[in-house]
């Protein structure tokens, strides 16, 4: 029977630490990180083919927030990042300019796209500070909602004298990868005589601060 006991309660040890992957920080509790960047540093890209040329667009005009457990990441991360589609911006005025029209994101009707997170799974501790994992959301764009699996890595940053330079407080660097159908978003994948690929890559690279 003892070593029954034992080796149940090796096993509840375990998973107690498999569950509660978390960052190794000297920070402590809940954090809430800002995203909101006025230097326009942060920042969301796509990236689509069409037959005459690759096309990249950049959005920075992040905001939203994320808030978690420092100790037990994998359970309680939540928050919501969005991003005004009127500061997407492809390089080409007047691409520009039929991006944010009615046949495409409409910028007017719908002026931010989003993401809000559902739950990650998958979570690999690279670093003390690092996590790897994959992360479900709503992503809402056009006036639709959709679900989405990113493919993501957050790193925390104890506050320093380097971390200063770009904002007070600790930080959390985050950057994510995922693919979405425009089709399934009720956009018209014309653009300018040219045919955009139907699915398009995005990518989020962006700091926030817990102050």
């Amino acid at each position: 029977m003892n070593k029954f006991i034992s080796s149940f309660l090796t096993i509840l040890f375990i998973s107690t630490i498999i569950s509660a992957q978390g960052f190794k920080v000297k920070a402590a509790g809940t954090q809430t990180f800002n995203f909101e960047d006025q230097s326009g540093r942060n920042q969301a890209s796509f990236f689509s083919a069409t037959p005459l040329e690759d096309i990249t667009g950049t959005g920075s005009a992040i905001s939203g927030t994320v808030s978690f457990d420092v100790t037990n990441f994998a359970k309680t991360l939540k928050g919501k990042i969005s991003i005004k589609v009127a500061s997407i911006n492809t390089g080409i005025e007047l691409r520009n300019r039929h991006l944010q029209s009615a046949n495409w994101l409409n910028a007017g009707k719908y002026p931010e796209v989003s993401f809000e997170i559902v739950s990650i799974s998958d979570v690999k501790q690279t670093a003390d500070n690092r996590l790897e994992f994959k992360v479900k959301g709503n992503y809402s764009m056009h006036g639709v909602t959709k679900e989405v699996v990113a493919n993501a890595d957050a790193t925390y940053l104890d506050e320093n004298d380097q971390t200063k330079k770009r904002a007070p407080g600790d930080l959390l660097g985050v950057r994510a990868k995922f693919n979405i159908n425009l089709s399934e978003y009720d956009v018209d994948n014309a653009l300018i005589g040219n045919k955009v690929a139907e699915k398009i890559e995005l990518n989020i690279n962006m700091v926030g601060s817990n102050k």
